[in-house]
């Protein structure tokens, strides 16, 4: 097995077992209305699915775009001269 996977069972087991000891109920206060009455296993499971789907969205990749990608997009030849000289211009640059 990869380190990365058995740290992730890991750390999986650990929360699973942190989320089970603690269980038991606690006030929890929105902010509006009056507490209410909640497991501490639901609060800290939401939290940690927040942190995880948060996590994943600023961790991902992001896709990088290109210049050539529009091009070929636009169906551009790959051999045509963009500069718009003519070969007889060209001739008397070089």
């Amino acid at each position: 097995m990869k380190p990365k996977t058995i740290l992730v069972i890991i750390m999986t087991a650990l929360l699973t077992i942190f989320l089970t000891v603690n269980s038991d109920a606690v006030e929890f206060d929105f902010l509006i209305g009056d507490p209410v009455s909640v497991s501490k296993l639901v609060v800290i499971g939401i939290c940690v699915l927040i942190g995880f789907i948060l996590g994943f969205i600023v961790g991902r990749p992001r896709k990088t775009l290109s210049s050539y990608d529009t091009e070929i997009e636009k169906g551009y030849p790959a051999n045509e001269n963009k500069s718009g000289l003519s070969d007889e211009d060209r001739d008397y640059i070089s």
